[in-house]
């Protein structure tokens, strides 16, 4: 995904935020779990914000939450590859 698509995705999804398409393009470039510290120093945002947006990701079902350590669920990688539209992308 580049910068255009993650601007694309900020203009279809009402409720994500700038660091939710930052924490994403994170994820499809690393397919790894992270704490929120990990990530926040990675993406270069505060950790509380960073934390509070991985937990409304993982909401979402966009990302898995394994005690701590996020990573990319298959929702999410499906997101990515612009297959699941606006509708069925739940609400947290």
């Amino acid at each position: 995904m580049s910068s255009d698509d993650a601007q694309e995705m900020v203009e279809r999804i009402s409720w994500f935020s700038p660091v939710d398409y930052e924490i994403l393009l994170f994820f499809e470039k690393h397919d790894i779990g992270v704490s929120p510290k990990i990530m926040a120093y990675n993406i270069e945002y505060d950790r509380q914000y960073v934390y509070r947006r991985l937990k409304v990701l993982n909401d979402a079902d966009l990302l898995i939450n394994d005690d701590g350590v996020y990573r990319l669920s298959d929702f999410g990688r499906k997101f990515l590859a612009g297959n699941v539209d606006e509708d069925e992308l739940p609400e947290p």
